[in-house]
């Protein structure tokens, strides 16, 4: 018989034998156990981007840009200028958790939606907050770095990067005392979303962070731009926020205040770890690809969609 104490890292597994040995006909007789296998824990490195937020008020203007989804990795340090988290140690033949955070929605005239998280195992990354609307209740929403303020308002402030573990930078804010025709950006994993002060101009969203776990310095989590006034312009998305998953929304240039804006972009989740294991995904529902040609002795599986368990075997 087996029983195992407790629950995660320093479980003890104990085996009971039942019977008396050596009986007094066996002695000098050596005792082999066998049929117990011992795994070996996978030490895994990852990188887990949450979607980004949706801007305000799309239809209109003065929305304020969705912030970043919250951005964690054992490799390059988290969003917001922190320290990597440890790698961890798994165990085969378990299931493990994936899950990949969606883009927040715009809104057509009020606060954009903020993403949603992305989840590995015991880790969480926080959806980007969504933008702020015109109006004097247009602050920013919170999430793993914050929604920027909308305007048509003089004391609008963007939303902050959530507290518990920080995974990026603030959204922009509305100062200057007057009335900004334009939203701020939204906070990015690198840099804070910029504010914007009686303007029709949208402010820049936040830079995205650069994460090299595929081998490959990638950006990912830039802010999005504000949403202009008028006949201004919109804000730009953060730095090297092309194809960056997990950005927030912002607006796109016009001559006028035009409705197109789009959602916040999906998350993305990377793995890393031994290629003496295999991943595989029980049951279904999740949307990944493996390289296990890259770097030697190791595979890389980047997860773009879905929900599901993992398992390595």
């Amino acid at each position: 018989a087996q029983t195992i104490a407790g629950s995660g890292a320093g479980n003890i597994l104990t085996v009971t034998l039942t019977g008396t040995f050596p009986s007094t006909n066996s002695l000098n007789t050596n005792l082999t156990l066998s049929g117990l296998t011992v795994g070996v824990p996978v030490s895994v490195d990852y990188l887990i981007v949450a979607g980004g937020g949706g801007i305000g008020s799309p239809n209109a203007y003065y929305g304020g840009a969705g912030g970043a989804g919250g951005f964690r990795s054992t490799t390059d340090g988290n969003g917001g200028n922190q320290n990597s988290d440890p790698s961890l140690s798994l165990f085969i033949n378990t299931n493990y958790i994936v899950s990949i955070g969606g883009g927040g929605a715009e809104s057509a005239s009020l606060k954009g939606s903020s993403g949603t998280n992305s989840v590995f195992s015991t880790i969480t990354s926080i959806g980007g907050g969504g933008g702020g609307a015109y109006d004097a209740t247009g602050d920013g929403l919170d999430g793993g770095s914050g929604g920027g303020a909308g305007g048509n308002d003089s004391d609008n402030y963007g939303g902050h990067a959530v507290t518990s573990v920080i995974q990026g930078f603030d959204g922009g804010d509305e100062t200057g005392g007057g009335y900004s025709l334009a939203g701020a950006g939204g906070g990015g994993a690198g840099s804070v979303g910029a504010n914007v002060s009686n303007s029709i101009t949208g402010g820049n969203g936040g830079a995205a962070k650069s994460c090299s776990i595929s081998a490959t310095a990638v950006y990912y989590a830039a802010g999005g731009g504000g949403k202009q006034g008028w006949t201004g312009s919109n804000g730009s998305p953060g730095s090297n926020a092309v194809g960056g998953a997990g950005s927030g929304d912002g607006g796109t240039a016009s001559s006028s205040y035009p409705s197109n804006a789009a959602s916040g972009q999906d998350g993305i989740v990377i793995l890393r770890y031994t290629d003496s294991v295999t991943l595989t995904n029980p049951g279904g529902g999740l949307t990944f690809t493996t390289d296990s040609t890259t770097v030697a002795n190791t595979s890389i599986t980047t997860f773009t969609a879905g929900a599901g368990n993992i398992q390595f075997n």
